[in-house]
């Protein structure tokens, strides 16, 4: 089994940044792929970034060149760095974890962290 735990959601105004974080413990191995998922309270979940073990990233388009996906040298914490933060960003953030795969389009994230909250007042 693996264990994550988010941390580092607060409120801020637009235009200002936060840094979540996640921590990972268990099963876990250092070719794992890892992710960050926000759903806005009443919306549906989308997938904000992801990391694979190549260091390979994607993002949402709503926020690339605003947000960065980063993780510590053993794999075990991922980040999610946050900058000029809008309204619209507002929502439960959650990292996820799987194990790596070269088809990654459509396979699921098994292990998820409890969510943390994002505020952005304008």
């Amino acid at each position: 089994q693996v264990q994550l735990v988010e941390s580092g959601g607060g409120s801020v105004e637009a235009g200002g940044s936060l840094t979540l974080s996640c921590l990972a413990s268990g099963n876990i191995l250092p070719t794992d792929s890892l992710a960050w998922f926000r759903r806005p309270q009443g919306k549906e979940r989308e997938a904000v970034a992801a990391i694979d073990v190549y260091g390979a990233t994607d993002y949402l388009d709503s926020v690339k060149g605003r947000f960065t996906i980063s993780t510590d040298s053993t794999k075990n914490t991922v980040f999610l760095h946050m900058n000029n933060l809008q309204p619209e960003d507002t929502a439960m953030y959650f990292c996820a974890r799987r194990r790596f795969t070269s088809a990654p389009r459509g396979t699921p994230w098994p292990w998820w962290g409890q969510g943390t909250q994002v505020t952005v007042s304008s």
